[in-house]
């Protein structure tokens, strides 16, 4: 029996164990993963960095895909040990991840952010502009260490910025709380802590009126309807390799 037949009959003795499919991809972002189910076969997908991760941390990743996958179907499933040493795994990586990306104006802002509110002490993560997006204006990957902020704020007023980047910044500070079927990436303390940037309310209303005219170059947007045109070829091509041979 493999780690994830094991994960699967730790947290449903009572189930009989599906088929189950595990397989490495380069397809994904560093310990990215998910998991689908069909015709009561489970299929996981890691990405190759999963490869050299101690087997009790991966059987917590699998568990962890478990309940979010058997959770929503109204089952009460309980967290394992193994998902707490997921969670602390993951809350730790950025220490190992190699820092080889940034942009001097984000290193500014990332700089001013950090010796304002954080006394210089925070690590800089990958720093990386995003594509042009209004709903999404920056994130931050516990994978890869990476902060990323839309585009539009290229040419942003200084605060407007720094008030995206403190967000970001302090979602690698605070990490995520995992309740089982939800991970809060936006907690109690989180929302406290936010509220320490001057001027809060006003900041985001000027950064609504800011991105109000604002639109995506005609570049941008014939690039991004070729690469999501790509991606669903190579979907479909995945899918159907999956069915076929079970690999």
């Amino acid at each position: 029996m493999g780690f994830a037949e094991e994960a699967f009959k730790e947290m449903f003795p009572n189930k009989q164990i599906p088929v189950i499919i595990l397989d490495y991809s380069g397809r994904f972002s560093p310990y990215n993963a998910n998991v689908k189910l069909a015709n009561n076969r489970l299929f996981f997908s890691l990405s190759k960095e999963w490869k050299t991760v101690d087997v009790s941390i991966r059987k917590g990743l699998i568990q962890n895909l478990l309940l979010k996958l058997y959770g929503r179907k109204g089952e009460k499933i309980n967290k394992t040990i193994y998902i707490d040493l997921y969670d602390s795994f993951t809350k730790n990586l950025h220490h190992s991840i190699a820092k080889t990306k940034t942009d001097p104006l984000l290193e500014m802002s990332f700089n001013r952010v950090n010796d304002r509110f954080f006394y210089g002490l925070i690590e800089q993560p990958n720093l990386e502009w995003s594509g042009y997006s209004k709903t999404t204006l920056g994130t931050y990957n516990y994978q890869t260490d990476t902060i990323k902020v839309s585009r539009f704020f290229h040419d942003a007023p200084e605060d407007m910025l720094d008030y995206i980047m403190y967000h970001e910044v302090l979602h690698k500070k605070v990490k995520f709380k995992n309740t089982g079927l939800n991970c809060l990436h936006h907690t109690y303390e989180f929302r406290q802590r936010e509220r320490e940037f001057p001027d809060q309310r006003k900041i985001e209303k000027e950064i609504g009126n800011f991105l109000r005219w604002k639109r995506k170059p005609v570049a941008q947007k014939l690039i991004a309807a070729k690469k999501k045109k790509k991606d669903q070829k190579i979907n479909k091509q995945f899918n159907l390799k999956r069915w076929l041979f079970g690999d």
